[in-house]
């Protein structure tokens, strides 16, 4: 498949999952009144199916990286050169704001406004490295000890993380990127959100060092290792 085809997958898997959150997040906020429990709820399994969906739809095309943070861990892995993998991060990117603005039109809100609500702090990033390094940690492991796997494992985590982080665990570049453009229940303020990355990305790549010194035996392959999902374009690749 050729790298057209794999960033549209990457365009459109970014955009349904942003509009998942998004959208749940509207639709559970206006449904649970002051309960932000139920909305979080509503929220989280929203989020979690939407995952395992889309990883099954679209991992056959582009690896379902969905994730800057994934792409990179493909480049350290040595699966993706630097190009291939700053054209999937502007695929992300662009699918992203694409999926708010989606979310945004089905509950008749503005097309793009910047959000307002605060998630800013020590403990707020803590939780950014912990929820990335243990994507990272659930996407390298499973992908080489139980391949078909990994979707489910993979929104079992999130779903989880959604609880246990008090960020609620974007652990996502460019879900964070986007999500400081809608301000809803789901939203971040656009000043928060580069501590948000920084976690993320320090979370990652501390989750690529010791998964990596972990399976030093094993045979390296992408994130999403299935071996039926098509690898890198160099070898004609998420």
């Amino acid at each position: 498949m050729n790298m057209s085809r794999r960033l549209a997958g990457e365009f459109l898997g970014t955009a349904f999952l942003l509009a998942v959150v998004i959208g749940s997040g509207i639709m559970g906020d206006r449904l649970a009144g002051d309960n932000v429990a139920i909305a979080l709820l509503a929220n989280t399994i929203a989020t979690g199916a939407g995952l395992v969906a889309l990883i099954l739809t679209f991992g056959p095309i582009s690896g379902a990286h969905f994730n800057p943070a994934v792409t990179l861990c493909d480049v350290w892995f040595g699966q993706l050169t630097s190009r291939q993998a700053l054209m999937y991060i502007a695929a992300q990117v662009a699918g992203a704001f694409a999926g708010v603005a989606a979310a945004h039109g089905m509950f008749q809100e503005p097309l793009f406004f910047a959000s307002q609500h605060i998630r800013t702090g020590p403990s707020q990033w803590w939780s950014e490295f912990i929820a990335s390094f243990g994507l990272l940690a659930v996407i390298i492991s499973c992908s080489r000890t139980r391949p078909t796997s990994t979707p489910f494992a993979v929104a079992a985590y999130i779903t989880a993380a959604y609880w246990f982080t008090s960020s609620t665990s974007f652990a996502n570049p460019a879900v964070t990127l986007a999500r400081a453009a809608s301000d809803t229940f789901a939203g971040i303020r656009p000043v928060d959100a580069p501590g948000f990355i920084i976690a993320q990305l320090l979370g990652a790549a501390a989750a690529v060092v010791i998964f990596k010194w972990l399976f030093a035996s094993e045979k390296e392959i992408s994130p999403y290792g299935n071996q039926d999902l098509p690898q890198p374009e160099l070898r004609d690749l998420p």
